[in-house]
């Protein structure tokens, strides 16, 4: 304090500055003692600061940003608007969405989200996850594929590619496939390629399935497997990353087919059938006219009225076995990015091809695709494309036996 300037006596004078008389007169009596106090008071305050603001320096910053982030304050309200933006009753059909993502945000979006961000020096909010609920489904979205072969169609230029969903651990359906109908590489004249479209397994086994997958793929080159959750519910994406894959990998083919691998498949008769089909916009199989959009809550394919409003579905091919021209994927995949994807796969292709505005065709023949298995006859099994069959059925019997029966009727 002596350092600042203040005599002894100015000094004394701070300490009996308590009292009100002596203060008022002292203060009265002189402006430099008010001065010094001031100054006095100044430095001792500034030191303090100083010396408490260079060992927090490091630890304020992280601190403030910890509590006073905007993103966290953002978050509930952007929460919020998003789920404001499904309707409570409406068509699918007239839901509309962005491409790109699950959430309907779009990669320019984003890339001026963070341009913007970048030039303001600032984070940008992060977009929380909003679960498409129960009855849709993540889709449009960016799927990768862990397994693929890519050249195959550029190689062998097949007039057919038949396309087997099938849960990746069953192998055993796969080996049953390969050593029946979708053994033959060559029909009437026409090249036939088999593919297994697979995603992920998360059940038990499911450590040691990617490298026994990687030894089949070796073995027999048939495998596609993309990065989505392989359950029932996720039929629909496996489907759209299917029609990606035809869109990007087998576009130069004709046809494709998509066959459960419980089906039993004439081949003969599917390629008769192609001979006289349009080359463009073709899809068939067993269609449904009509098909009432079930209410009750403990059905499998339950849809409430929020969800799909009208009493009846667009015409739409049952996904037991269905056969489209190699022009539609890309068109469906471009229809998927306005219409919300609908958890029932081959419903949601039929809400596709009406947003297109392009009729499913009828099979020539109602018998061709048999939704309920039919009883095993080499009469019975040459007039029609597919059937489901029996659970326990032997289907390498019913093939060799169907194979050496000529003719069979």
């Amino acid at each position: 304090m002596l350092e600042s300037g203040c005599s002894m006596q100015e000094s004394q004078g701070l300490l009996d500055a308590g009292r009100p008389a002596d203060g008022r007169r002292w203060c009265s009596s002189s402006r430099r003692h008010c001065f010094c106090f001031i100054l006095v008071f100044a430095a001792v305050y500034l030191l303090f600061y100083n010396r408490n603001l260079t060992e927090s320096t490091t630890d304020w910053n992280a601190k403030w940003l910890m509590h006073y982030n905007p993103t966290k304050w953002w978050t509930p309200f952007k929460s919020l608007s998003q789920s404001k933006n499904f309707p409570n009753t409406t068509d699918l059909s007239s839901i509309t969405r962005s491409p790109g993502a699950a959430d309907g945000s779009t990669a320019d979006s984003s890339s001026s989200v963070t341009d913007q961000a970048t030039q303001n020096n600032s984070v940008p909010p992060l977009v929380p996850y909003v679960s498409p609920g129960p009855y849709l489904v993540e889709y449009p979205h960016q799927y990768h594929f862990n397994i693929n072969e890519p050249q195959k169609c550029a190689e062998q230029q097949p007039f057919l590619v038949l396309m087997v969903p099938v849960a990746p651990h069953n192998r055993a359906h796969r080996d049953i496939v390969r050593s029946t109908w979708g053994g033959d590489s060559s029909v009437l004249g026409k090249v036939v390629k088999l593919f297994f479209l697979l995603g992920l397994n998360t059940g038990e086994g499911a450590e040691q399935l990617p490298e026994q997958l990687l030894q089949e793929s070796k073995e027999h080159q048939d495998l596609i497997q993309s990065d989505f959750v392989d359950c029932y519910k996720n039929l629909t994406i496996k489907t759209m990353v299917m029609l990606e894959w035809l869109d990007s990998y087998c576009s130069s083919a004709s046809y494709a087919m998509k066959i459960d691998s419980d089906m039993f498949l004439n081949l003969p008769n599917l390629i008769n059938m192609l001979f006289n089909a349009p080359k463009t916009n073709y899809m068939t199989g067993l269609v449904a006219n009509g098909g009432a959009v079930l209410r009750d809550p403990n059905s499998k394919w339950y849809v409430p009225v929020e969800i799909y409003s009208k009493p009846q579905y667009p015409r739409y091919a049952l996904g037991l076995g269905y056969v489209l021209s190699l022009d539609l994927p890309k068109k469906l995949v471009e229809a998927a990015k306005d219409v919300r994807a609908l958890y029932i796969e081959d419903v949601y292709l039929g809400l596709c091809m009406q947003h297109l505005g392009i009729p499913l065709t009828d099979p020539p023949d109602w018998g061709y695709f048999q939704v309920f298995p039919v009883h095993y006859s080499p009469c019975a099994f040459s007039k029609l494309i597919a059937t489901t069959t029996h659970e326990n059925a032997d289907r390498t019997w019913m093939w060799a036996d169907f194979k050496k029966q000529d003719p069979f009727c």
